[in-house]
């Protein structure tokens, strides 16, 4: 345990602030600052490649490559193929699936375009430009706000900016805040609507060990999948429709089929969602005591709800899965980060870093004058939030436990907020999030089972009743605080008999209707969204006061750390596109214990137990037992690799993202993290933090020896650099 002040040395390895001679191995950089990065040294290391091949500002390099299809994914020809993660689009997969054509378990191939299927709901969004417009949206900001009117002026100022640059139907722009508030960046995208299904591998393959073996290592599953984006017949942006041709990227990423041995060098670009690794003493522990615990029980209460309901029925249980798959992924992550943290101390160290920073200021009078009050105004800050946070999460709850109260209340508060100027509404209540709404209002019909969602929102229905006198929610309690169990599951049962909400056609009248006009249907459910929303009101402005706080505070806060590093910083990770370098390097997660870079086929072999999640395809058994290798054959480890582990620096929305080398040429998928390093969204620790990938070796091995999709394999580009005779397809 680390005592409370520690030594300078041990407190920079511990979080993250480390030398410059490793930079490049932490932090998730924006690519617009590769030039911090310490080319001297990965150049010594193996990069082959430029600042402006990696990332020109124009469209160019090999970035340009990389997608936000709702994770990461990346161009792998020139007709638009994309390859992702076999979870990723998995809910495109599962909208598709039944019981007679179970997509999921037996997989899917379109052999042609004809035959590719729609995935309802993506997207692929190109990168295509890049602006600092922190100037602007600063301008207005003045210190004598209050914390909400602050909130509200950079909200307004980033409005304006996207509505000045969006092309409707053909770009998407979004304002990305940096470092809590001191940068403002304008992210640009070609946004590509017809997302087509090419290729996903059974279930068996896509998603070996399943739930048993997420975020853990050793892995040995086949994590990909692969998409296709189209464009209207003159190249640009258009809905699906059957004369659209595939989209022709400026940039698709070639494929090493030499793969990789412990030591090189590897790069990821991708768009990781959440880091908070310049969060404050005081957040960190209302993280750790109070929010991880609360909701790793709420997940696990859902997810024993959902079992249940499948049990019996497979129809139903596939139409649950993706729900499931979803929450049971979080759960595992943040019972990881639980048990991470206790067992390093995690908190403690936390502390003294604070200590040690504070003490640093204390040694400059004009540092102490201008950051000495930042800590203690964010922990006044965190302190206030912990008064009503209980509440909060309740109302959350209520709102993401129940798919029909979730779609009643946003038609009823899109109704309220369309009676303003479109530049008044909240954010994802305006014009340009019209379509986007009505696909999600669409497509919830084809997982929506509403005698499940009535378990799920009894569930958060009695939450909500279990909060302290001074945190009810006063609609819920007069509805329901006085019923039993029984009584509540009646109330419940009238309301899903005589809502409409549940009904597609009459949810998309309600979608066009007025305030007024659903204010007189009496639905249930929209009757309950009205007299909850004062309470999401003053939950909201709450919310906007505690953003326009830490507006004001956690760019100070970062200067400070800024000042104590005396070197650049990276931001945060917030779901806009990022570079990582790092090298691929087994690791040891405790006494006597060290795990290998690489797994293999033989891995599968062994875990196999023929009950799921461990049953082995009897393709991939064949094959394997032939010795039908091909050149996947890996001699430094005596097998075909499966999946391998990297020093890459990531988190949540780096799933799909490209493993590349020196050369710029895939090596590798992205698809998680292991479980000793998934607290590395709040403390990074070099020594434990991996990035799990697939081997793209492993990839080809199944579509080409194993399922022989020599279509698929004939569209990708693969290389070889050992004088290995190539597959058929590769060129």
């Amino acid at each position: 345990m680390f005592a409370r002040l520690t030594s300078f040395r041990v407190i920079i390895i511990s979080f993250g602030f480390v030398a410059a001679s490793v930079l490049a191995d932490e932090g998730m950089w924006p690519l617009y600052d590769l030039h911090k990065l310490p080319w001297d040294s990965l150049r010594a290391r193996g990069l082959e490649l430029t600042q402006e091949q990696i990332f020109d500002g124009k469209g160019g390099g090999v970035a340009a490559a990389v997608v936000d299809a709702g994770s990461t994914g990346s161009f792998v020809s020139s007709d638009g193929l994309i390859i992702t993660n076999h979870h990723v689009a998995f809910g495109a997969i599962q909208r598709h699936s039944t019981v007679e054509h179970n997509y999921l378990r037996d997989g899917f191939y379109a052999p042609t375009h004809d035959k590719e299927i729609p995935a309802s709901g993506y997207h692929a969004r190109v990168l295509i430009g890049v602006e600092d417009v922190t100037k602007r949206v600063v301008k207005g900001l003045k210190a004598t706000m209050s914390d909400v009117d602050r909130h509200k002026a950079v909200e307004k100022a980033t409005k304006q900016i996207i509505k000045e640059k969006e092309k409707p139907g053909e770009t998407q722009c979004e304002v990305a805040e940096m470092f809590g508030g001191r940068q403002y960046v304008l992210y640009t995208f070609l946004d590509i609507r017809d997302v087509r299904i090419v290729y996903v591998p059974p279930d068996a393959i896509g998603n070996f060990g399943g739930d048993i073996d997420n975020w853990m290592w050793p892995r040995h599953v086949g994590d990909f999948s692969f998409l296709r984006a189209y464009s209207g017949p003159d190249g640009r942006p258009a809905d699906f429709a059957s004369e659209n041709i595939p989209f022709h990227p400026k940039v698709f990423l070639p494929i090493d089929g030499d793969g990789v041995k412990e030591g090189d060098l590897t790069f990821i670009i991708g768009n990781p969602g959440h880091t908070d690794r310049y969060e404050s003493y005081s957040s960190f522990k209302f993280r750790l005591e109070e929010y991880l615990p609360k909701a790793v029980q709420s997940m696990q209460d859902r997810i024993d709800i959902l079992h249940k309901a499948g049990q019996s029925d497979s129809a139903l249980a596939l139409r649950l899965e993706a729900k499931i798959s979803g929450i049971s992924n979080y759960l595992k992550k943040f019972q990881g980060m639980l048990s991470g943290y206790a067992h390093t101390h995690a908190l403690a160290r936390k502390r003294s870093q604070e200590d040690s920073l504070l003490a640093f200021l204390s040694r400059d009078a004009s540092l102490q004058a201008k950051y000495a009050g930042t800590l203690p105004g964010l922990d006044s800050l965190f302190e206030e939030q912990r008064k009503l946070w209980a509440k909060d999460y309740a109302l959350g709850t209520l709102k993401s436990s129940g798919d029909l109260f979730s779609m009643a209340g946003y038609l009823y508060k899109l109704a309220v907020e369309r009676e303003k100027p479109d530049m008044e509404r909240q954010p994802g209540y305006q014009n340009r999030d019209t379509s986007e709404t009505r696909g999600w209002l669409e497509r919830a019909q084809i997982n929506l089972v509403p005698r499940v969602d009535k378990e799920t929102f009894k569930y958060a229905i009695k939450r909500a009743l279990e909060l302290p006198s001074d945190k009810r929610i006063s609609a819920i309690d007069n509805m329901f605080a006085a019923k039993s169990d029984s009584e509540i599951s009646a109330s419940l049962d009238s309301m899903y008999a005589n809502t409409k909400v549940g009904d597609r056609d009459a949810r998309m009248a309600m979608f066009r209707m007025t305030r007024g006009e659903l204010e007189k249907l009496h639905d249930p459910f929209i009757d309950l969204a009205i007299v909850l929303k004062p309470e999401s009101d003053a939950q909201l402005e709450r919310s906007k006061a505690f953003d326009g706080a830490e507006k004001r505070l956690k760019p100070l806060l970062v200067e400070a750390y800024e000042a104590w590093r005396k070197d650049a910083l990276y931001p945060d990770a917030n779901g806009t596109t990022r570079i990582n370098f790092g090298e691929v390097k087994g690791y040891s997660p405790g006494d006597a214990v060290q795990y290998s870079y690489a797994t293999t086929v033989k891995g599968i072999m062994e875990k196999e137990t023929g009950q799921d999640p461990f049953v082995v395809p009897s393709e991939l058994k064949q094959t394997y037992y032939a010795g039908e290798h091909g050149p996947y054959f890996d001699a430094h480890i005596g097998d075909v690799p499966v999946n391998f582990i990297s020093t890459n620096d990531g988190t949540n929305g780096n799933s799909g993202s490209p493993l590349l080398n020196g050369r710029g040429e895939l090596v590798g998928l992205d698809f998680d993290t292991n479980y000793e390093g998934v607290g590395g969204d709040y403390l990074y620790d070099p020594s434990m933090k991996r990035a799990i990938a697939v081997d793209m070796r492993y990839m080809l091995y199944i579509i080409d020896r194993v399922y022989h999709l020599d279509g698929l394999l004939k569209e990708l580009t693969v290389r070889y650099h050992d004088g290995k005779t190539p597959q058929m397809g590769s060129r």
